[in-house]
């Protein structure tokens, strides 16, 4: 029967062993830094399709270019920018998701919306990258909506 030291041992160095190997190839265990709307969170192929959505689904009340239009807010410029600003993307997803159209709310499919927030990332001036954005909310609820770079 092993006494309670040795049983430490056992469980301890294990673990001593893999922080080594960690510490070696530069792997740590802190957090993953967040991303923000500034670290091209979604692709220009991703924006495009979410062009097309955002035509056929949100133009009718938001405009052509976003503009907005009496009780409509715009989706581009200072103003849609400084509303969302310090939220995340997966609060902007959830507000659509729940609440548009406003004539069909909750009828668009989550890569509809993923792809529509690409587009207005992008509307925005927002940088693109190499991965689509996800269109989990969890995931989302990673990535900050920063109106300006920090």
């Amino acid at each position: 029967m092993r006494s309670a030291r040795q049983f430490g041992e056992v469980i301890l160095a294990p673990a001593i062993i893999s922080l080594a190997v960690a510490s070696v190839f530069g792997l740590t265990l802190r957090p993953q830094e967040p991303r923000s709307v500034w670290d091209g969170v979604y692709t220009k192929d991703q924006a495009k399709r979410g062009g097309s959505f955002y035509l056929q689904e949100c133009s009718n009340c938001h405009g052509q270019e976003l503009q907005g239009a009496d009780m409509t807010p715009a989706l581009t410029g200072l103003a849609f920018t400084a509303n969302w600003d310090g939220l995340t993307l997966g609060d902007l997803f959830e507000r659509i998701r729940i609440t548009m159209p406003a004539d069909r709310p909750g009828s668009l499919a989550r890569q509809e919306i993923a792809d529509i927030l690409a587009y207005l990332l992008i509307v925005n001036k927002f940088p693109d990258g190499e991965t689509e954005l996800p269109r989990e909310v969890q995931a989302l609820k990673q990535i900050l909506f920063q109106a300006n770079k920090q």
